[in-house]
């Protein structure tokens, strides 16, 4: 996914000259060609997350469209109050980009975990948040972001479930797109772990059971019309995310559900939940151990609709 958006980005950035690339000193071999094609629109700040955010918020109020660049945490939380007062307070036409959203880095340990940006930053008022789950949502977020007026935020992933568009089809924000269609359940995954969703989808399949999978690639503004359907046409929600479960994904469908008075039959949410990822591995590892991966969501899935035949009516159930 960060190729396909420092691509779509230097293709954009050719054509719009108020397009600048900021980044906290890193991906030299990736944002090189950006860097050499348009020099006089790429500027590295350094390792200073929080000027490069101040610069770019006075960039974006003289004109620009800013983007900043670096990965993990380290263009959100590291620099949370520049977003905050700076960016997002004055609808500045700043873009947040962060390549290693989750567990992308998992062997450097917590502080390359990118596990709470989903919670904290779609609780600021003005900022679009967009996690892409392949290249083509990620090229299109890109265009879209650029079109878009004020502050947003796009976390990229290390993995990705693929090309998942068809001929035609048209992206939109806010607007989330189903991958595959079902009745028994929905699955509602943001980001490049809806990779793993995809995967249980086809185990479930194997048994039987027929899941809606939906990628919710805005978590803010949220689509409350895909969250209405899949409590009226599917057995439950099951929402999975590579982000803590206070307040991310899980908790934006919650908040649908209980506000328009849509709740489905089942539902869990499916994210970290053991505090701090406080041990270190692959991606693919770190989803095992936290039960993010495909098998463990066949296992919640599994159990959601036991449990929702075992009793009736409403039924919210937290593993």
């Amino acid at each position: 996914m960060r190729d396909a958006f420092v691509a779509r980005l230097l293709e954009r950035a050719k054509r719009d000259k108020r397009i600048i690339l900021i980044t906290g000193d890193l991906g030299f071999g990736v944002l090189t060609k950006f860097s050499e094609e348009l020099p006089l629109q790429f500027l590295n700040a350094g390792v200073a997350e929080q000027n490069m955010t101040g610069v770019a918020t006075g960039l974006a109020l003289e004109g620009r469209i800013a983007f900043t660049y670096s990965i993990g945490n380290f263009p959100t939380l590291r620099c949370l109050e520049q977003i905050r007062n700076d960016a997002a307070y004055h609808d500045a036409n700043v873009k947040i980009v962060a390549v290693g959203g989750g567990f992308s880095y998992g062997a450097l340990g917590i502080s390359h975990h990118a596990t709470e940006d989903i919670s904290i930053l779609r609780a600021l008022p003005s900022i679009t948040v967009v996690a892409p789950a392949c290249d083509w949502e990620a090229e299109e977020a890109t265009d879209a972001i650029v079109a878009l007026p004020g502050t947003a935020y796009l976390r990229l992933d290390r993995s990705s479930c693929g090309r998942s568009n068809v001929p035609g089809e048209v992206f939109h924000l806010g607007r989330a797109r189903v991958l595959r269609d079902g009745t028994d359940l929905t699955l509602m995954a943001t980001g490049g772990i809806v990779s793993e969703a995809l995967s249980a989808a086809d185990q479930l399949a194997d048994q039987g059971i027929r899941v809606r999978v939906v990628s919710m690639h805005t978590i803010k503004p949220i689509d409350v019309d895909a969250i209405r359907s899949a409590s009226h046409e599917t057995g439950g929600i099951v929402t999975v995310e590579e982000n803590t479960v206070n307040g991310g994904l899980g908790g934006a469908v919650a908040e649908v559900c209980l506000e328009q008075g849509i709740p489905p039959r089942v539902f869990r949410m499916i994210g970290l939940r053991a505090g701090f990822s406080s041990i270190v591995g692959s991606q693919q590892y770190l989803r095992e151990r936290y039960e993010m991966d495909a098998a463990s969501i066949v296992r919640t899935v599994v159990s959601a609709l036991s449990e929702r035949r075992s009793v009736t009516g409403f039924s919210v159930v937290t593993q």
